[in-house]
């Protein structure tokens, strides 16, 4: 079922070898370009027409009334009602320990600098709706946002046809959370209306988070700059490293759990061990025709954005787990921790046989919005930190400026910038 990429032997750098789904943001961004525009210039009146347009809802009120939120959130069944609290919960514990300090360094007598760290005002929370519903996703994106002390949170999903407003259940996890600003706005309109703003019925936000389709990748990359954002999130993914002492029923059902979302995920088992891999290959076609999305699934690992890689020993399968920089790594090998220290690119690592990828996705406590497409090589998952600003507070006396005056003049005279040596000999003038 999975394409096989033999890797053993080789010295080809495998950022060069190893699949992707093909993804254009580009020719994406040109695509949402005008409707970007014209919420920019137009507000509510555009994001109702592109709403109309793209998933077929004729909204009135952009918001939806508190009440509402409050139904979905008494209509909750109980059972998931209990999860979605332990979810809320267990975040929150994780999330807690994530907020930084303000810490004050004494560079010299009378010379201080502190770096102060402050939540923004203001932050929009993106949860999709597209082939499932993610009433998770709102807990991954809400929680850091309260932990890091984020006063204004407003939310968009998109709308339902039947009801023009957001899945129950994601209204209903906003319930749970207090989340009381909540729109049925989706899409590359709902990125826009965020970034900036629909008249009195949207104010505009500082931040936009939360994982989307190419749409929303394509808005979110036209709005840098005018907001924060937290990534260009692009098909779920997972890579599993996994030696010959791996489950292949634990595996195969790993591969599976991330290629039930989407066509495009991608679903990556580096091994050095043709006997797992042999033993892996049946257990796919067995459990895939027992799940409810078997046409999803099969399409999502038998695309070319998934593989099964062999290597030549785990050293070669670090190396390459490393270049491809997996949004979800599992680790199920000897010493898996060991292993798992190893690492240096996975936006989270998953280690042994007892924490799987579910796990995170609902109740580990860690996040789930994490880098895809490789951007973990060089970015981080969903954290407190997404929302707060460092903010440096510089406390020089007389004695201490009069100290360091003479190096700041000669630095401000060696960039040719004589007026910031003044601004410094101007003070001990007579």
């Amino acid at each position: 079922m999975l394409n096989r990429i033999d890797l053993r032997g080789s010295t080809v750098n495998p950022r060069l070898l190893l699949p992707r789904a093909a993804l254009d943001v580009a020719a994406a961004m040109e695509a949402v370009r005008p409707v970007v525009e014209a919420i920019r210039e137009h507000g509510a009146p555009a994001v109702r027409e592109a709403t109309e347009r793209f998933d077929g809802v004729a909204l009135g009120a952009l918001r939806v009334p508190v009440a509402e939120i409050h139904a979905a959130g008494a209509a909750l069944d109980d059972t998931v009602r209990a999860a979605l609290t332990e979810s809320i919960a267990r975040a929150r514990t994780v999330h807690t320990a994530q907020r930084r300090e303000d810490v004050t360094t004494t560079v010299v007598p009378g010379g201080t600098v502190t770096q102060r760290w402050r939540p923004v005002a203001r932050v929009g929370l993106y949860v999709p709706g597209g082939l499932a519903v993610y009433p998770s996703s709102v807990v991954m994106n809400v929680v850091p946002a309260q932990v890091a002390g984020v006063e204004s949170l407003a939310v968009a999903s998109p709308p339902q046809k039947d009801t023009g407003r957001p899945h129950p259940l994601v209204l209903a996890a906003c319930a749970l959370l207090g989340v009381a600003e909540v729109y049925a706005v989706g899409g590359a309109q709902a990125v826009a209306m965020l970034g900036y703003g629909a008249g009195d019925e949207c104010a505009p936000v500082d931040v936009i988070t939360g994982p989307g389709n190419i749409w929303v990748t394509a808005a979110k990359r036209l709005l840098r700059g005018v907001v924060g954002i937290d990534a260009e999130a692009g098909p779920t993914e997972i890579a599993i490293l996994a030696d010959d002492t791996a489950d292949p029923r634990h595996v195969a059902a790993d591969l599976i759990s991330q290629a039930e979302h989407d066509p495009l995920a991608a679903s990556v088992l580096v091994t050095p061990s043709e006997d797992l891999l042999a033993a892996v290959e049946p257990e796919l076609s067995r459990q895939v025709a027992a799940t409810k999305h078997a046409e999803r699934i099969t399409a999502a690992l038998t695309g070319v954005q998934s593989a099964a890689v062999l290597v030549d020993d785990l050293d070669h399968g670090l190396r390459v787990v490393d270049a491809y920089g997996a949004e979800h790594l599992e680790i199920q090998t000897r010493d898996a921790r060991a292993v798992a220290e190893r690492v240096r690119s996975a936006g989270a690592i998953f280690v042994g046989t007892w924490a799987p990828v579910s796990l995170g996705d609902y109740c580990a406590g860690s996040n789930h919005v994490l880098p895809t497409g490789g951007c973990a090589r060089h970015s981080s998952g969903l954290s407190v930190q997404t929302f707060l600003r460092g903010v440096q507070l510089i406390e020089y006396d007389e004695a201490a400026l009069r100290d360091v005056a003479h190096h700041v003049v000669a630095l401000a005279d060696a960039e040719d910038l004589p007026a910031h040596g003044q601004a410094i000999t101007v003070r001990f003038a007579p």
